[in-house]
């Protein structure tokens, strides 16, 4: 797309956030509803446009231009398939987050202040290789009541323009919504333009290498909301039963490796009975165990681990804060104090106790979706579903009240709350 079609795309997109912000609830479930009933009636078709992207994908691991962790986060299957359209049906069941009264205050008599929430605008989403994210962020930005461009990875433009022609057809057919809301852009060259549209694009979400985090953060004006890596970490406290430790370190590395909630570094208390027996059964399960290793801010998206035998709960709490990436790290214990002493100091957006690292996600967390893992302290934290796409505005209702009046003490503020 040339630098003047994305800037009408972003124009009309524009006008569209306009409309949305006062959109009835219904509507936007109408238009949900239909989109998940369409993606169901059309999987066969997604399916066919994803095989196209993996042989395409399969030819470019070859020559050394896509990484298998890639390969696997590009791959959709029937597992993939059934949450991408609960996903959709279960932020539906969501209270719409925008035009919420949060508090109200009156300020004198007849002059009444309110703390509003609203949709942010307009929300550019730039991210790799998962198609399914199109569904998740647009299901989340519809229910929000904000507009979307979204801009996929060419490793997966088949599915990308499959399931966005989907998401069309089904928003077309309600006719009160307005159909610009959600776009989709292709060349490499759009992303550039996009982070130059400051004047309209109000959020930008990245989703993806920590290579293309880094340049989206470097290169805009645009507020950036997200994580440029996954370093999470366990840490297996000298009370951590054997086999729970084991099988929650399993999951955590083992059940989707490539994802940024994966963990990459196991820290254990030297006092733990059970070093040796730990390290042996992550190796028998497919785990490849480094032992400190030169650069502990690494993510290997691999079944590998950076393991360090720490001297108690503080040294554990240091490294992590020096090396993680404020993604999402847990504790492994027995011992509540150390437990709360852990999940109070440890700086990051998620903080786990005896529980898999895999857990912080917006799905699970019940978001409906999510349209990422925000590491930010100045924006929405965590896993950001509806409630991290509103901000809120003030509204003061009043009855001719001027300033002055109050300036020269005829009137008095009472700072009421209501």
């Amino acid at each position: 797309m040339s630098e003047n079609n994305i800037l009408q795309t972003v124009k009309k997109a524009c006008l569209a956030k306009a409309e949305l912000f006062n959109l009835d609830t219904k509507i936007k479930n109408d238009v949900l509803l239909n989109i998940a009933k369409n993606i169901e009636n059309n999987k066969e078709k997604i399916f066919a446009a994803n095989k196209k992207d993996l042989e395409n994908a399969e030819k470019m691991i070859e020559e050394g231009k896509l990484t298998r962790a890639t390969f696997g986060r590009l791959k959709l299957d029937d597992n993939k398939m059934r949450d991408m359209i609960q996903g959709i049906y279960d932020v539906i069941k969501l209270d719409d987050p925008s035009n919420k009264v949060l508090w109200a205050r009156e300020l004198d008599e007849n002059l009444v202040l309110k703390k509003v929430t609203c949709p942010i605008g307009l929300i550019g989403i730039i991210f790799e290789a998962r198609p399914d994210v199109i569904s998740q962020i647009t299901s989340l930005a519809i229910k929000s009541g904000n507009a979307v461009i979204l801009k996929g990875g060419k490793e997966a433009d088949n599915t990308n323009k499959a399931i966005y022609e989907i998401i069309k057809e089904a928003v077309s057919k309600v006719e009160e919504f307005p159909y610009d809301s959600v776009n989709l852009v292709f060349s490499h060259e759009d992303i550039k333009s996009m982070l130059e549209l400051d004047e309209y694009i109000d959020l930008i979400i990245p989703r993806g290498s920590n290579k293309l985090v880094t340049y989206i953060q470097q290169n805009t004006k645009i507020p950036v909301l997200g994580h440029a890596s996954g370093i999470c970490h366990i840490y297996v406290d000298e009370s951590a039963k054997k086999e729970m430790a084991q099988t929650i370190i399993k999951d955590s590395k083992t059940q989707y490796p490539t994802a940024c909630n994966s963990v990459e570094t196991v820290l254990v208390n030297k006092n733990y009975p059970y070093i040796d027996e730990l390290k042996t059964y992550l190796k028998d399960n497919g785990i490849k165990v480094i032992e400190n290793p030169e650069k502990f801010d690494y993510e290997y998206s691999d079944k590998i681990l950076a393991f360090k035998v720490v001297n108690n709960l503080d040294e554990a709490i240091k490294h992590i804060n020096t090396f993680g990436s404020g993604h999402t790290d847990c504790i492994i214990t027995e011992n509540e104090d150390n437990a709360e002493k852990f999940m109070t100091r440890v700086d990051s957006s998620g903080v786990f106790h005896n529980v898999s690292t895999r857990f912080s996600d917006g799905f699970r967390y019940g978001f409906g979706a999510e349209v990422g893992i925000s590491t930010n302290k100045t924006l929405a934290r965590g896993p950001v579903g509806l409630d991290g796409l509103c901000v809120y505005k003030y509204k003061l209702f009043g009855k001719g009240q001027i300033v002055d009046d109050y300036v020269k003490g005829i009137k008095k503020f009472h700072h009421k709350d209501i």
